[in-house]
Parts: C-alpha cells; structure tokens; sequence
C-alpha cells in the first residue's frame, strides 16, 4: 500500500526541523503577540485590529485581510498588523499582494515565518537564487528543512549541479531526513537527464524510499519508462496501488503498458523542484501541525506552479476541513476539466457543497460527474452516500448498482457498497433485497461491527432470528464496546428475548454514551417499565420527546407512540397493537 513519504519522520523531528512557530491565529485573545514582530499597539482605528483578529481566528481570510488592511491604514507601522496580514494573503494564495508588506517588515528587521516564506518565494519568482543559498548558513531562512532542501535547488538554478547534490546529501544526513532530502535528489538528478542515478536512488532500500507517496511514485515511473523499463515502471505501480488505478494512474498504465516512452514531466524546471519542497512540507504539516499552517505552503506551491494539481486539491481540502468552504469550491474549480484529476477535484467540490448546505448543487455536480466518468465505482459511491443522506432511497439503489457494476469482484470496498446498498434497501422496505445485501457484505467481511450490527438490529425489530441476532450483536460489541448504536442494539435484543433484567445495564451504558439520542432514551423507558420501573421509564420517555426533532422523519422514535406510552403505558400501547405481553418473551 502507499503511504505518504512526508509521514515517516516522526511528528516531534518535524516539528523541530521545520521550525514552526506559533500562528498569529493560534495564540489566544489574551496573548500578546510575538515581540519579535510587533510594534507597539496603538489605535489602530474602529475596531478594523480586533475584527481582523476574530476572522483569523476563525481562518475567514478574505475577511482578516481587508481588515487588516484597513488597520494598517490607521497604523502602517505595526508589526503584528503587517505579519497577520502577510498570512492571511498567504492563506488566500496572493503571494504577490503579501510581498510589499514583507519587504517593510524586512527592512523594519521584523522577521517572521510568513515574511520569509513570502520573500523567499519572491527570490524565486524573479530566478535570485544566491539568497536562498546564504540563507542556509546566516540562518535566516524558513527553516532547516526547507532552507537546506530550497538550497539544493537554488544551486541547481545557479548552475552547480554538484553543489546541489552535496546539499542533498547533508540535508539526508540529518536525522529523520534522509527520505525527503533523497526524494529530491532523485528529481534533480532526473531533471538534467540522468535517470540512471534517480533510478539509483529509488531502488536503493536505504534511501528509505520504498513507501512512496502517489507522486513519488508517478516520478519513478516516469524515470524507469525513460530507462526503457516500461515493464518494470508498470509492475511498480500495481505493487503500489493494486489493480484499481484512478484516471491518471490509468493514463500513465496505459502509456506504459503500450511499450511508449514517457516523457519525465513530473519536474520541468529548477521553479518545479521547490514548488514541490513546498507541497512535501504541507503534505507532512498536514495533520501535524495546524491546518492553516499547511495551507500557506500549499498555497505558496500552487503560486509557484499553477498546474500543481496536488497542491490545489490539497488546499482546497484543507480549506473544507477549516469551513470555508466557497473558498474550498473556487480552489476545486481551478482543477482544469481536461486534467486527469478532474474527477478527484469535482468529488472535493461536491463534498464542499454538501457541508455548505447546498445539497442539491452537490447532487448535480456528483451526477453530471457520473455521466462522464461512468466507469468509476467512487462516483457512483459518492452519489449513492449523498443520495442516502437525503432519505432519497431509491436513487441511492440506483448508484450503489453503478458503483458495483464497475467494482472489480472481492475489490476492498465491495463489502461496503453493498453494505451502504442493504440499508437503501431495508429503508424501502426491500427487506429479503436487504437481508441479501447485508448478508454479503458479512461474507466479504465477517467481523465487521457495522454489518453486524445493522444485520442484527434489523432482525431484531422484524422480531425473527433472534438468537442468531443477539449473536451478531454480542460480535459487534466485542469489536466496538463504546459504540452507543451497537450497545443500544445489545440491550434492545436482550429486551425482545424477554431478558429485561440483563437488556438495564447495557441500556443504561447506552444512554450514557449517547444521552441526547431519542431512540436509545425511548429503549430505555421501555426497558425500566419491563423491570417495574414505572417512574424512571416514564421519565425516560419525557426525554426521548424532547430530543426528538420537529422536522425528524426516520420514525424509529414514534413522539405520538411515546406519548401513547406516557398515557396509558406500555403493557397498554402493546395490547393496542397486538403484540405479545412483556411477561412472554418473543419466539423465533
């Protein structure tokens, strides 16, 4: 399996080797800024400081840099203005709207993170490669990582390709950074044409290379395929990513398995090689450091090259995870229709969408996206998943038949999609369609909790199987114990098998995992009544209605049962609907 090359440094190596400091918008109301940056805080005009700082804080860039802006215009020679604004910039990916402001800070001898990630990318723009190499030894770069890495690159441009070699090489013998110094020696070496000592590189185990990210290993077979190793670049790439490849892996397989020679364009210019130490280093921050940190150096690489698509699908990633999610769409759209991630691109734009509560936008673009790329069972996935969101059934079937039509028989992610499609199924009142499914998905991946447990709740409230249900449930409970669902789903089959007393402790532990879920709260009324706990049960039943929502339209929590319940109680309610007394348990 691929993992990400950035990852296999330890989090606390990184940390200290990249040199991150605290963000402006990481530190509280209450913190002073840092010293090294500010001036002194004067009135900085109608509140334009302190808006700036609420819309950092709550990653809104567009915002915090039209106040910060404004502030400046109060107070032009505020550090910590200039800095916050320098970021949010970088944030939004408007290097050159950051660079005046930097430059001031420069000259003011106010340095920070995001002055030298601005000036340093600045350097690089305008091909001024000797800074970058200075400023390894005055130590006045980004951080050691980067500095040594945007060094060996910066030697490249001045036309030493021996140099940049040995300052990979010293940046490999720091500790934890072997992988990425030698990644990048490898690009160097195949950028002037010698694929023999990328290839070199590559195959040689103590480089640390043999768990690559999908990049890496896209440069790789590009490298072997100029080597007339087409053969061998094809054989890499399915040990690396299995039989089931994306649009662009398809693409280079194809390439690759005609006997073609693929061109190596995965670097084409000294600029590509740092756009790409920008990306690592917002690829390892990723998850390690906070999110708005690793968006400026995904930023800063798709400024630096355009066609990085990693890097824009990783910004706009990042920017979903940090809800702005407008920005996230607008960066998605930057993705070009003809580029082989399109599809990777749309996906992200629909999600965005959906988390902005534009559903039926995300619908459109998720169907549109199946008619172009029919043959892609993550379409039809995606689709099926939002479709079921909705309560919208039937369509959710439709996709999930889609999406299994083009999944490869046993493929990982067949258990699921019929799993997702029983449920479609039982929510119509398909149920031999959804026992099928769900009993498939079991065959495919038997210890799976939540197969198990959808199986055996369903079987429990058709009241039929129930010993094979408590059985499956007991499974699913062992796999997650703090599941409230899966508890819930113990305690609710101990109930129907007239096992009351043994259904309370594992009801209670339910309601303790879950306490504002209507359902688990009305199970447990039902439970404490069965027990002759008249008062608690009811008390329980008075929860479960207030947590039921006005616009609630699953049903499972029936607010005019439960009131029946509260009126007359439940031997009553169950006589009404003629089923069997409490005191008999449910048979087969």
């Amino acid at each position: 399996m691929v993992t990400s090359l950035l990852r296999r440094a330890a989090t606390a190596v990184l940390a200290a080797t990249l040199a991150v400091p605290a963000p402006v918008w990481a530190q509280s109301t209450e913190t002073a800024p840092d010293p090294t940056v500010t001036g002194p805080m004067i009135d900085v005009g109608a509140g334009a400081y302190l808006a700036g700082r609420h819309a950092l804080f709550a990653s809104d860039y567009e915002s915090s840099a039209s106040y910060f802006a404004r502030a400046l215009m109060n107070d032009p020679d505020n550090g910590a203005l200039m800095e916050s604004l320098v970021l949010s910039q970088l944030a939004l990916g408007n290097v050159a709207a950051a660079v005046p402001v930097a430059r001031k800070m420069e000259a003011a001898g106010l340095r920070s993170q995001g002055t030298r990630i601005t000036l340093a990318v600045d350097h690089i723009m305008k091909e001024d490669y000797q800074p970058l190499v200075d400023a390894v030894a005055d130590r006045s770069g980004i951080g050691p990582l980067i500095d040594g890495l945007l060094a060996g690159w910066a030697n490249m441009g001045l036309g030493s390709v021996s140099k940049a070699l040995e300052r990979f090489d010293e940046v490999a013998d720091e500790k934890g950074l072997r992988s990425f110094a030698l990644y990048h020696k490898a690009l160097a070496l195949a950028l002037v044409g010698d694929f023999e000592g990328a290839e070199a590189i590559y195959s040689d185990e103590h480089a640390g290379l043999l768990g690559l990210s999908r990049r890496a290993v896209i440069a790789r077979a590009q490298i072997l395929s100029q080597l007339g190793r087409d053969a061998e670049a094809l054989e890499m790439m399915t040990d690396a990513f299995g039989t089931s490849f994306d649009p662009g892996l398809t693409a280079l397989a194809d390439r690759l398995a005609a006997g073609e020679t693929v061109p190596f364009d995965h670097i084409t210019s000294v600029r590509d090689g740092m756009a790409e130490v920008f990306f690592a280093v917002a690829s390892a921050l990723r998850g390690e450091a906070s999110d708005d940190f690793a968006l400026i150096y995904a930023r800063v690489a798709s400024d630096l090259r355009p066609d990085h698509i990693d890097a824009l699908l990783l910004s706009a990633d990042l920017l979903d995870q940090l809800g702005q999610y407008d920005l996230a769409v607008a960066t998605y759209k930057q993705v070009p229709a003809d580029s082989p991630d399109y599809h990777a691109a749309e996906l992200g734009r629909a999600d965005a969408l959906r988390s902005a509560g534009k559903t039926d936008a995300a619908i459109e673009v998720l169907e549109r996206l199946a008619k172009d790329y029919p043959g892609l069972p993550v379409v039809h996935t995606s689709l099926g998943d939002l479709l079921r969101q909705q309560e919208d059934y039937a369509g959710a079937v439709a996709a999930y038949d889609k999406a299994l039509e083009y999944t490869e028989e046993g493929a990982p992610g067949e258990w699921f999609l019929l799993y997702a499609r029983g449920i479609a199924h039982e929510r119509l009142k398909q149920w031999d369609a959804a026992e099928t499914d769900l009993r498939h998905a079991l065959q495919l991946n038997p210890d799976q909790p939540q197969v198990l447990n959808y199986l055996g709740y369903s079987l429990v409230e058709r009241k039929v199987k129930l010993d094979e249900a408590l059985g499956m449930i007991e499974r699913a409970v062992a796999a997650q114990p703090d599941s409230g669902y899966i508890v819930d789903s113990l305690g609710w089959v101990l109930f129907r098998l007239g096992r009351y007393q043994e259904a309370v402790g594992h009801m209670e532990h339910a309601v303790e995992l879950m306490a504002v879920d209507p359902v688990v709260n009305d199970h447990l009324g039902d439970v404490y009544w069965a027990v002759g706990r008249k008062r608690e049960a009811e008390f329980q039943w008075k929860r479960a209605l207030s947590f039921i929502k006005p616009d609630e339209t699953d049903g499972e929590a029936d607010p005019d049962r439960i009131r029946r319940k509260l009126d007359v109680g439940l031997d009553q309610v169950l006589a009404e609907e003629g089923a069997p007394p409490l005191s008999a348990a449910d048979g087969e």
